[in-house]
């Protein structure tokens, strides 16, 4: 797998938020991320990849990434699609998830490019890596602990459920959580069902939470807009994006203190 070097694009020249856009490579396919972190911090920090929603590697995105950065990582939003491709319709976002995810070995091929990236940067504490995820994003992360990618910690937040890959009991030290909203109709009960028992039965250690109230990509403070344009059930919830996050922020903080 090769790599390219990282073309970045500072976003600040004195203090706070360095580094910006980076091109690298998926075998011959280039993506396009968004690597950052704040030198209000000093030293080597932990890494967390952020990985998209189905709309594509997007301001959304690299917004969570900036608030990574701001509690002292180094992060990257990531490019699933390759080429920086972004949906602006349903349709499209998810002819380019599927296109994805049909193909595990390639989508985890592109993961784990951004993952090297990440932890070759000098700034980075490559023993200490995460990863987040949000709707698409939230069931690759899951998926790559499943599959054996080596990470400390994944949290998705209103992410799809669907079982790819079945990991051997006690083969996965990877903490998880899931971040669910208790009234997303694209996550049924028998997904949630599944999910906990396959979790249980591998012997990994992860956190469910069900928020009342909250549908799907309750995180993002434009799913408002998009449901409205689309008639989907989406909807942003503060308390559930604030609970979610504060919830991922307590895991990270207490697996990379290990």
């Amino acid at each position: 797998m090769k790599i390219l070097p990282m073309i970045l694009i500072s976003t600040s020249l004195w203090a706070g938020i360095q580094g910006g856009n980076v091109d690298y490579k998926a075998g011959e396919t280039v993506m396009k991320g968004y690597l950052v972190y704040d030198d209000a911090f000093t030293g080597k920090r932990p890494c967390v990849l952020v990985v998209h929603e189905w709309w594509g590697h997007n301001a959304y995105a690299r917004s969570r990434a900036d608030q990574l950065a701001k509690m002292g990582y180094l992060a990257l939003a990531v490019d699933m699609y390759g080429e920086g491709k972004t949906a602006d319709h349903p349709e499209t976002a998810g002819q380019f998830a599927g296109a994805v995810m049909s193909n595990f070995p390639e989508a985890k091929s592109r993961f784990e490019a951004a993952l090297n990236l990440l932890k070759s940067h000098p700034m980075a504490d490559a023993d200490h890596t995460a990863a987040i995820g949000y709707c698409f994003g939230g069931g690759v992360v899951l998926e790559m602990a499943k599959s054996g990618v080596d990470l400390d910690a994944v949290a998705s937040f209103h992410g799809s459920l669907t079982q790819i890959n079945h990991p051997k009991p006690n083969t996965i030290q990877t903490e998880i959580l899931v971040c669910n909203g208790a009234d997303d109709k694209f996550i049924p009960q028998e997904a949630i069902d599944g999910f906990k028992k396959e979790m249980e039965s591998a012997g990994i250690k992860f956190q469910f939470i069900n928020y009342p109230g909250a549908v799907h990509s309750f995180t993002n403070p434009d799913a408002n807009q998009f449901g409205e344009k689309f008639g989907l059930p989406l909807a942003y919830n503060k308390e559930a994006d604030e609970a979610s996050w504060k919830a991922m922020s307590e895991m990270l903080k207490r697996v990379f203190a290990q």
